[in-house]
């Protein structure tokens, strides 16, 4: 392969570029092309198009806003959501990018600089996309929305659309745009570089302790949807050969060949996922990948360290390119089922709850606990985590962070609008007796609850007594349609059950079931009819299995390059904030999956232990760190000289630290919701003396999870309140001082790039015809063959270049 400077000093292939076009392309000393100036081109063609979009997307806005004693169709969501997602990126993405990011192609990123074959390699942006989708998108998206519905699906719509367009998407783009800026540190590097060592030590305190929290949590979760059921665990188990032989194949065998290998691994994960049916039926398989949960948590153990410790090509890039491919494939079948269907919306704008505390659901006012439930969907402080120190150590090219960042936290926050539909169109009396548990039931079934009665009884007796109405005004009743015929009461609940090839569905809290079933009801529409609902469900519970799993082994990274950076701070463990040591990466890798493993194996080993006692303050903590996010995102800007936009990221902080701060007060403080005052009612109870046997065991392993839970909050409240308070005097510093610029920031110095990729998800016309003229100039391809406008080889369209001697 010739270098670049000999390739360079060829003549030049037949390309024609007009003036306008040669003018926006960015070359390098030796004339090769690096990359193109982004520039927004309106014509009247797309100025009528765009004005449609923002008719459309205002019409159905008010559909959901004034709508009222009147069912609405589903599909409303979709328009609006794809409708205001579609504006926000092509507009105020684009103005961040240009305005705050000042992107440019032409400076190298942190990929192109290290360059180490493990850590530092770049990766395709479609395939680095899906990367970074899959490890942004674990269980909130899928179960928050469900949650929130009890309040009505206006303010959960409200909160996922906009949050994520001013606040979530934002957060992404900015963190991700920051560490490529610093050599792809993490967040807890960061700190320490712009904000001094101590805020960097709290900062990076807080993050490994939630991390761990957060994998912990998301791996439980997902061992639930797993744990006996052999068709998951072998679909799930066989991505990671596949992933293996996709790695292999692009890297070793067809170099370059996103496409082939796209093929190649989608063939082979629909193989997988037919053969997971076909093992669930063979009596001699089936017990051989049928796992408990204790078995499951060591498998995920083991996995994930080997993911983290490998190389980023060989294992988790492409299993989470390949996990990102069924997501996405499944989110398009889900909006088909949706429009085939066209399901009606049976949960009211705004229900009575909204006005409560004592839902049963989440307990906890409409705000600030509806936005702390809702977390993934529109905004997350586990993102902030991934998208430094783990996605810019790949990306090719600083114009693709807003593709990477911001596009894919939107597709986040659509699944969450699936989910939230998924909620809003089944009876509302199947939600609730979904959503509630036993003793939830039985309190609000009151004088109606009957020991001796089925789960079903009591839960349509506990239905009737909740002053809850529909849409249109009526009280709500448990009803459920199956080949033609609607069944109500009890009788509802138990055909449903039969449906989906459950004995039972009645509290099966978390949200993860109604999921399944409202995904089942959308693809039954036009694939497979109502005998195929017990496949769907099934597969949906897969389905979000995969949504989860795709997190922990990228978490697991993040945890492995924070708590580097932390040991980094002691002056004599300074080498593992070194990303390309290998010892100290196997080190800090088994740290990190020793703390959320031990975490997860005393969760499944004990209900009342491991992470299910801290689940309570995992979204507090989670919005928490969203906080401490934008407050060094803020920082940085400042430090630019870039004080008239830094309202960008300043609004979501002040509304996250309202939100947070006050959701986390209430759970220190409230005699209703707080942790002490529920740990002063269990320590009443057991000094009572009337609990015996397993309750008094049970109250006690309460008495000490509130503990817990409200030590830790105080915990964050304090660590966050502080990092805030850092984070404001150095702004305040920097503005007194008046000295702005790189040079007054942590920023890498400027490195010419000799890359070239395309900025978005498809090259565009020009993109192709400069693609293929840095593959001839490089040797990629002959130069005798001639550039055309329209022509698109994998190569070029790709944006496939090779690596430069």
């Amino acid at each position: 392969m010739v270098s670049a400077t000999s390739a360079a000093s060829e003549p030049a292939p037949g390309v024609a570029y007009n003036d306008a076009e040669e003018a926006r392309i960015i070359r390098d000393g030796n004339g090769l092309p690096a990359g193109i100036r982004p520039k927004m081109v309106w014509t009247w063609k797309k100025a009528v198009a765009w004005a449609l979009v923002a008719i459309v997307c205002a019409v159905g806005w008010t559909v959901l806003a004034v709508a009222r004693g009147e069912q609405i169709s589903a599909i409303w969501f979709i328009v609006v959501a794809l409708c205001s997602y579609a504006i926000a990126y092509r507009f105020y993405a684009y103005c961040i990018q240009i305005k705050i990011m000042r992107t440019d192609d032409a400076n190298a990123t942190p990929a192109e600089r290290v360059h180490d074959g493990a850590n530092f390699e770049r990766a395709d942006r479609r395939v680095l996309f899906g990367q970074h989708f899959a490890a942004i998108s674990g269980a909130g998206p899928l179960v928050g929305p469900i949650l929130a519905a009890q309040m009505g699906y206006l303010p959960s719509v409200l909160w996922i659309i906009l949050g994520v367009i001013f606040a979530g998407a934002v957060q992404d783009m900015l963190m991700l745009w920051i560490s490529a800026k610093r050599q792809g540190r993490s967040f807890g590097q960061m700190a320490t570089d712009e904000m001094g060592k101590f805020g960097g030590i709290i900062i990076s305190l807080f993050l490994v302790v939630v991390t761990a929290i957060a994998m912990a949590f998301l791996a439980l979760v997902a061992i639930k949807a797993m744990a006996s059921s052999p068709w998951a665990v072998f679909s799930l188990g066989m991505t990671i050969p596949i992933a293996l032989v996709m790695g292999c194949y692009e890297r070793f065998l067809r170099p370059g060949k996103v496409i082939e290998t796209t093929i190649l691994g989608f063939v082979l994960l629909v193989l997988a996922i037919v053969g997971g049916g076909w093992v669930v039926s063979n009596p001699t398989l089936a017990p051989i990948f049928t796992l408990n949960a204790k078995q499951l948590v060591v498998a995920l153990i083991v996995y994930s360290f080997a993911a983290a410790a490998l190389q980023h090509w060989l294992l988790v890039t492409p299993r989470d390119y390949l996990s990102t491919l069924m997501k996405i494939g499944t989110l398009a079948l889900l909006v088909v089922g949706i429009a085939v269907s066209n399901p009606q919306v049976s949960m009211p704008g705004i229900s009575m709850l909204a006005s409560q505390s004592n839902g049963p659901t989440f307990s906890g006012n409409l705000f600030p606990f509806l936005f702390i439930t809702i977390a993934c969907g529109a905004l997350s402080g586990f993102h902030g985590a991934v998208s430094s120190g783990l996605t810019p150590k790949a990306v090719e090219k600083e114009s693709q962070l807003r593709m990477i960042g911001y596009g894919s936290m939107l597709v986040e926050s659509f699944t969450a609008i699936i989910a939230l539909i998924a909620a809003i169109t089944i009876s509302q009396g199947v939600y609730f007796s979904l959503n509630m548990s036993a003793p939830q039931i039985e309190a609000t079934a009151g004088s109606a609850y009957s020991a001796s009665a089925s789960p079903e009884q009591n839960a349509v007796a506990a239905v009737g007594n909740m002053n809850v109405k529909d849409i249109e005004g009526n009280q709500m009743k448990v009803t459920w349609q199956s080949h033609g015929t609607t069944y109500e009461g009890a009788e509802a609940l138990t055909q449903a059950a039969h449906d989906v090839g459950e004995e039972s569905i009645v509290s099966r809290t978390g949200g993860a079931t109604t999921f399944a079933i409202g995904m089942a009801n959308f693809l039954k529409s036009y694939m497979g009819g109502e005998d195929s609902m017990a496949f769907w469900y099934h597969f949906a519970i897969m389905f979000e299995a995969l949504f989860i799993l795709t997190t922990v082994d990228n978490g697991t990274r993040v945890a492995r390059y924070q708590i580097g950076d932390l040991l980094g701070n002691v002056r004599k463990l300074r080498k593992f904030s070194d990303p390309t040591w290998k010892p100290g990466n196997l080190i800090t890798t088994f740290i990190a999956t020793a703390a959320w493993g031990s975490m997860l194996y005393m969760g499944v080993s004990d209900a009342n232990g491991g992470i299910n006692a801290m689940v309570p303050i995992f979204g507090i903590s989670n919005q928490l760190l969203a906080a401490g996010c934008l407050m060094l995102v803020t920082v940085c800007v400042f430090k630019k000289g870039l004080h008239r936009y830094a309202w960008i990221p300043i609004v979501p902080l002040v509304w996250d630290v309202a939100v947070t701060f006050t959701a986390d007060f209430q759970k220190i403080f409230d005699s209703k919701l707080g942790y002490f005052a529920a740990a002063a009612k269990y320590r009443e109870q057991i000094a009572s003396g009337t609990l015996e046997g397993e309750a008094l065991a049970n109250a006690r392993a309460s008495l000490s999870n509130a503990y817990l839970d409200g030590a830790l909050s105080v915990f964050f409240f304090l660590m966050m309140a502080t990092f805030l308070v850092v984070g404001v005097v150095v702004i305040v510093n920097t503005v007194r001082a008046k000295e702005y610029g790189t040079d007054m920031s942590t920023e890498e110095p400027f490195v010419q790039s000799a890359w070239f990729a395309p900025s978005g998800l498809l090259a565009t016309n020009l993109e192709k015809r400069v693609a293929r003229e840095y593959a001839v100039r490089t040797g990629a391809l002959p130069s005798k063959r001639s550039v055309e406008p329209d022509d698109s080889d994998d190569e070029v369209a790709l944006g496939l270049q090779p690596q430069l001697a």
